[in-house]
């Protein structure tokens, strides 16, 4: 990850900033805008006229070169939209924007003239949503960049690292506060940006010993403990389905257990979090079309949401207790594999035929799911995973399938969902597709009886088997969200840690003291 834009707020903007931020809203300049203007000449206000397609929308953006005496070098103006649809989730889209846009002109230092307008949220909790919305946008995975340049100049490198962008000061005279609310904001972020990292990584490099290492390292820094099960811990245990999974590579499972105990000496049961953590998946066996597999890098995506979770609760110090799980794995076809035909076991004692290698994720969930209920008793359950190709087909790249079993689960999700931006749309859950997934000669199967049709429910059918009497529990199909290919407001095209934010917001919201 590239080295961040340093944030801060203060009462008054810093002499050496070169570029001001400011705002426009839907008919209107605001406040600090309009009087940049009037120091400009008119300058801002001609520019805006000339350009016809600003209109303060939320998304327009047009900079300005400003005239000396004006205390700066440059302007943007950002349209925030119409004020009172001005939520916190605006706010994060704004500065998200912002941040991209400052590096498009070369900005280097900037103060942001922050006055919003009077809306739903107030000046301190808008200033702090923005930062994060900076802060989230402002990611690039470039550590393999070696960073060389050819040129005669030797100064040349210097030259290219003094044009980029350094600090940015959010200026408000709510300063105080808004430090102190940025600090949550940035703990959620920070979580987002440890599971973009996983993520993007390079699949030689991340893999189930080497992942679990990782979070060995770093999750035991803030507080989150963390205990790792190798091939024959896993064996032992009963994770048969996982290791199945696994079989086929020289690199073998793990099952990493993340623990935040926020309330020490609390007898409540946990909150749990599963994913599914398929460091590489060729499809075994039943091998995808080479077309498209460097993506399959990303078939770990559930796992790195319930990472960055993990870590955005330690680094907030979340009251609640959580227990979160992760199944890794690499699913590589070789004489090891297993094939289709094979009859194997789970933890819970089902017995499964495999009817396709490529239906791997659901193997590597069941387990997990077995142990956590087993072990932990959670109060709830949600896991995570990119497990279906048909919730694309279903839904794209917007929204996430959401399998929920407790309608006030459902409710918690779905405002979590609102006030995020991370979509989810509500799918079925049925006994038809549970039914769907019973075997012939074997307890299930590990792929419905009509083909491709429906995929995504009857993999939701196969989970909710191993979910124990009614405990409440939400299964996330992740497969369109985990990895984007063109940028969004907070997310730079790549890896978008789907689900972090979410369920932080999910937690904290209800669950946390």
């Amino acid at each position: 990850m590239s080295t961040p834009v340093s944030l801060s707020f203060a009462k008054t903007a810093k002499s050496k900033a070169d570029t001001a931020v400011v705002f426009a809203a839907e008919g209107k300049l605001l406040p600090a805008t309009a009087a940049l203007d009037k120091k400009s000449g008119g300058l801002i206000s001609s520019a805006i006229d000339m350009r016809e397609n600003f209109k303060g929308r939320a998304g327009d953006a047009v900079s300005v070169i400003l005239p000396k005496g004006t205390g700066f070098k440059q302007a943007l103006v950002i349209g925030l939209g119409d004020p009172a649809k001005l939520d916190a989730l605006a706010y994060e889209n704004a500065g998200g924007r912002t941040v991209a846009a400052l590096k498009t002109i070369s900005a280097v230092s900037a103060a942001v003239l922050f006055d919003a307008p009077k809306g739903k949220v107030e000046a301190a909790e808008a200033a702090a949503a923005f930062a994060s919305g900076m802060h989230l946008r402002d990611y690039n995975f470039d550590k393999y960049k070696t960073g060389k340049v050819k040129a005669k100049s030797g100064d040349a490198k210097k030259k290219e690292e003094a044009r980029k962008l350094k600090d940015v000061t959010l200026v408000t005279s709510a300063s105080a506060n808004a430090g102190k609310t940025y600090n949550e904001y940035k703990a959620m972020a920070d979580g987002v940006l440890f599971a973009r990292d996983l993520v993007s990584e390079a699949p030689n490099v991340l893999y189930p010993a080497s992942y679990a290492n990782i979070l060995q390292k770093d999750l035991k820094k803030i507080g989150v403990q963390v205990e790792v099960f190798d091939e024959k811990k896993m064996a032992q245990l009963g994770f048969e389905a996982h290791l199945a999974v696994g079989m086929g590579s020289i690199r073998t499972p793990r099952v990493v257990i993340m623990r935040w105990n926020g309330l020490k000496g609390s007898k409540d049961a946990p909150l749990a979090f599963v994913g599914k953590g398929v460091t590489f998946d060729t499809g075994g066996i039943s091998i995808k079309p080479a077309a498209g597999m460097e993506e399959m890098k990303f078939d770990m995506g559930g796992s790195a949401a319930v990472v960055g979770l993990m870590y955005a609760l330690a680094a907030s110090k979340a009251k609640v207790n959580v227990v979160g799980i992760v199944g890794l794995a690499e699913n590589m076809p070789s004489d090891r594999s297993y094939r289709p035909g094979d009859i194997i076991g789970s933890m819970a004692g089902k017995t499964i035929e495999v009817l396709n290698t490529d239906a791997e994720g659901r193997l590597v969930l069941c387990d997990a799911l077995t142990y956590v209920q087993k072990t932990y008793k959670p109060k709830m359950i949600v896991d995570l995973a990119t497990l279906t190709g048909a919730i694309m087909v279903a839904l794209g790249y917007e929204y996430a399938g959401a399998f929920v079993n407790n309608d006030k689960l459902w409710g918690q999700l779905e405002k979590a969902s609102k006030d995020t931006g991370e979509k989810l749309w509500r799918m079925p859950l049925d006994e038809s597709y549970r039914n769907e997934m019973k075997g012939t000669a074997t307890d299930l199967q590990n792929l419905g009886n009509v083909g491709r049709y429906g995929g995504a429910c009857s993999a939701a059918g196969f989970l909710e088997h191993f979910i124990e009497g009614d405990t409440p529990w939400a299964h996330l199909d992740i497969a369109g969200t985990a990895w984007w290919k063109s940028d969004k407001a907070l997310t730079p095209k790549g890896a978008t840690a789907f689900g972090v934010r979410l369920l932080y917001r999910l937690v904290t919201d209800n669950y946390a003291k």
